[in-house]
C-alpha cells in the first residue's frame, strides 16, 4: 500500500476506483466497501484508492470538544488498511479551509481533477462537502457531467442492526466488547507503553503492567475487569486487565489501565504492548482490603483461564 500525504504527490493512476471517508475502526461495513472497490478494480484492471483525512474533522472544527473518542489512532488505521490489500491511501490534511469546500468543488477539483476518478464507491448514507451537504443523490447528478461511475453500498447488518463506528463506540463505552468485536470483525485493541506504577499488585501476588495510552482521543472501554490477549514482542499471552480508579487503594481519582499477564516473568517496562479485549468479567469494586481483593483476583483468573483462548504463542 502506497501512502500519500498531499494531493500533489499522487502519480497518474490507471482507472482509480475510489472510496472516501474517515474509516474510523475499519469495521465490517468499511471492509465491505473496500472489498467492493477491489472487485471493480480487478474487473477494470484498475487500482484501489481510499481518500481519508487527518486530523479527524471534529478535532479541527470543534477543538474544545473533549468528548471525541476514536476506535483507531492514525497509525492503527493505516495498519488495518494495509492488511486489506488497498493499493493507495491518500491522507489529506483536514483544515478549516478544506472544510469549506462545497460538494461540487470536492468532487470536481479533488476527486476528478486531482485523483482522475473513474469509479466511486461510497458507504450507506455517506455525506461530504461543506456542512455535509453532499449526498449520493448529488453524486448521481455529478457522475455523467464528470464522466465517472457511482455506486452506493447498502448498510452492512448483523442481527438486523446496521454497523457503524458510532454503534461500536457506544458498545465499548457500555463494556460490550463482544458486540464491538462482532461489528469490527476482530477484537477491539488498545496499545500503549508500559510505565512504572505503585507496584501494589506485586505485593498481593498479581503484578501488573501499567499501560500509558499515548493518544488522548483513543476510546477506552467502560471501567471494569476484562479477559484480554496481550501482544509483547510478537508473542501472545492471556491476561486480565482492569480499567478504573483502584478504589481499594485510593488511587487519587486517576484512571489507570493495568494488566496482569499470565506466564510472564520478565521486565517489560518501557515496552510497547497491545491488548485485545476478549470478554468483560465484572465491574470494578472497592474491597475491604488487600486480602479480599486477592481472593477476588484469584476468582477472576479462574474465569479468564476458563475461556480457553490461546496464550504464550508466537504470532
Amino acid at each position: 500500500m502506497k501512502i500519500y500525504r498531499s494531493l500533489e504527490d499522487i502519480p497518474h493512476i490507471t482507472h482509480p476506483v475510489v472510496t472516501t471517508g474517515t474509516f474510523d475502526g475499519v469495521h465490517l461495513g468499511h471492509q465491505k466497501v473496500l472489498n467492493r472497490i477491489s472487485e471493480i478494480a480487478k474487473r477494470n484492471k484498475g487500482e484501489t484508492l481510499l481518500l481519508t483525512f487527518y486530523p479527524h474533522p471534529r478535532m479541527v472544527l470543534q477543538p474544545t470538544d473533549n468528548d471525541l473518542k476514536l476506535l483507531s489512532t492514525q497509525e492503527e488505521k493505516i495498519e488495518l488498511l494495509r492488511k486489506t490489500g488497498l493499493d493507495h491511501l491518500v491522507v489529506i490534511p483536514f483544515t478549516k479551509t478544506f472544510s469549506r469546500l462545497s460538494a461540487l468543488e470536492y468532487v470536481r477539483d479533488i476527486l476528478v481533477n486531482k485523483l482522475g476518478l473513474k469509479t466511486l464507491v461510497i458507504g450507506y448514507n455517506h455525506h461530504f462537502g461543506r456542512n455535509r451537504e453532499g449526498s449520493f443523490e448529488q453524486l448521481q447528478e455529478f457522475a455523467p457531467i464528470y464522466n465517472f461511475e457511482i455506486e452506493e453500498i447498502p448498510a452492512q447488518e448483523i442481527d438486523n442492526l446496521e454497523i457503524s463506528s458510532t454503534k461500536i463506540r457506544n458498545a465499548l463505552m457500555e463494556g460490550n466488547v463482544k458486540i464491538a468485536a462482532n461489528y469490527l470483525g476482530r477484537n477491539y485493541e488498545l496499545g500503549g507503553t508500559v510505565v512504572k506504577g505503585k507496584q501494589l499488585g506485586r505485593s498481593i501476588g498479581f503484578p501488573t503492567a501499567n499501560i500509558e495510552i499515548g493518544d488522548r482521543y483513543k476510546l477506552i472501554p467502560k471501567n471494569g475487569v476484562y479477559a484480554v490477549k496481550v501482544m509483547i514482542d510478537n508473542k501472545s499471552f492471556a491476561g486480565m486487565l482492569n480499567i478504573g480508579f483502584r478504589p481499594t487503594f485510593n488511587n487519587d481519582n486517576k484512571l489507570s489501565i493495568e494488566v496482569h499477564i499470565f506466564n510472564l516473568n520478565e521486565d517489560i517496562y518501557h515496552k510497547t504492548i497491545s491488548v485485545s479485549f476478549v470478554d468483560r468479567i465484572r465491574d470494578e469494586k472497592k474491597f475491604s482490603g488487600a486480602e479480599e481483593l486477592k481472593k477476588q483476583l484469584e476468582e477472576d483468573k479462574k474465569v479468564v483461564q476458563g475461556l480457553k483462548f490461546e496464550s504464550s504463542k508466537s504470532e
